[in-house]
């Protein structure tokens, strides 16, 4: 079954995009706060060879200045087609079709592989995690953000085929499992884990609206921001995990 892509903002071009394509316009040219706040915390512990599983329409590979070179993947055709227009100028950059818990055939080793928002899709996710670790080096990291707390758990969840949510314990678990080293686990996005759950959940929202989503990135994530800057959340809408490999 072809995974569904909530994470990206189709372009007013896009009627071609097959329908299984559902769009929370988070991730997107919509939520441009939210993007700068996931690219706060991640970029950090990314490398100089990058992989990034479920690229989307690749705007937050867009936002990367310090990787020398960035394979880009996604398991939607109509998704990796896109990703080969926009970046075909760029001879830093790869595109490959990969859907998980598929393996990816590489000419060299990365030192950083980032899956956000993808292996909540994923039925066979240790499976999938091991197959990235084939083609990471000894003592990179994966850094992997997926959605929270099964209480979360929702229509839009259901829709966009969502597996599951992970609490920390089960995501450090199907991580350990697949032979990685823990070292960052926690939630992110206090705030916005409320909010989804007047929203989303308690709302009986399927899809959050652009209205919405507007708004929760004006307000809610500068605040987020701030607060999590502070303090470490004991509760979020997302988990945050960075993992090397032995």
């Amino acid at each position: 079954m072809t995974r569904t892509e909530e994470r990206v903002q189709l372009s007013p071009d896009a009627s071609d995009a097959p329908p299984g394509l559902l769009d929370n316009h988070l991730g997107g040219e919509g939520a441009p706060r939210y993007r700068q706040y996931q690219l706060e915390l991640i970029a950090p512990y990314c490398g100089r060879w990058v992989l990034e599983v479920g690229s989307g329409l690749g705007e937050f590979a867009s936002q990367l200045e310090g990787p020398e070179r960035l394979v880009l993947t996604d398991a939607e055709p109509w998704l990796v087609e896109r990703l080969q227009e926009r970046y075909r100028s760029r001879p830093d950059v790869d595109v490959a079709h990969l859907a998980l818990p598929e393996s990816l055939d590489l000419d060299r080793t990365v030192d950083t592989v980032v899956a956000l928002n993808v292996l909540e899709h994923v039925e066979e996710d240790v499976v999938a995690l091991r197959n990235l670790t084939k083609v990471m080096e000894p003592g990179g990291r994966l850094i992997l953000w997926v959605p929270a707390y099964p209480a979360l758990y929702g229509d839009f969840d259901r829709q966009v085929g969502h597996v599951r949510r992970y609490t920390p314990k089960s995501l450090r678990a199907a991580v350990e499992a697949a032979g990685l080293h823990v070292e960052v686990l926690r939630p992110v996005n206090f705030l916005g884990g409320l909010a989804w759950w007047l929203a989303v959940h308690l709302g009986g929202t399927g899809t959050p609206k652009p209205a919405l989503v507007r708004l929760y990135d004006s307000l809610v994530i500068p605040a987020t921001r701030l607060i999590e800057r502070m303090v470490s959340p004991p509760f979020g809408q997302s988990l945050l995990c960075v993992a090397s490999v032995a």
